[in-house]
């Protein structure tokens, strides 16, 4: 295994910013008028997964990293209930890209999971 020696090293940072790029792409096609609601929310919401996963690597303490990926955690259901309630709008134009979304969030979700609990023992 490759040494760690930033949080840009963690793949949990790195789908975190993959899960950033696809909701901008999703929310480009919402209506002009979610601009400053779902659309918002989304976008603000994906953005603090790979920014407390960062937050929480500087922190420098286990404990304090493992509270950070409790909040991107948080993030990612935020996240995963704001897209079913988009695509029960009929906000979602890309089917493709909504289920890609639901995957990588629950991957995500079980690969912090599963760090986090490294830093527990």
């Amino acid at each position: 295994m490759a040494a760690v020696n930033s949080y840009k090293d963690l793949l949990i940072w790195q789908k975190g910013i993959k899960i950033v790029l696809l909701i901008y792409k999703l929310v480009k096609k919402f209506p002009d008028d979610e601009r400053f609601a779902l659309t918002s929310q989304l976008k603000r919401a994906s953005v603090s997964i790979p920014s407390n996963i960062a937050e929480g690597f500087g922190r420098n303490t286990d404990k304090s990293f493992s509270y950070f990926l409790d909040i991107a955690k948080g993030s990612l259901n935020e996240i995963e209930t704001q897209l079913i309630i988009s695509k029960e709008l009929d906000f979602v134009k890309d089917e493709t890209l909504f289920d890609e979304l639901i995957l990588m969030i629950q991957e995500e979700s079980k690969m912090i999971y599963s760090f986090s609990k490294t830093l527990k023992n």
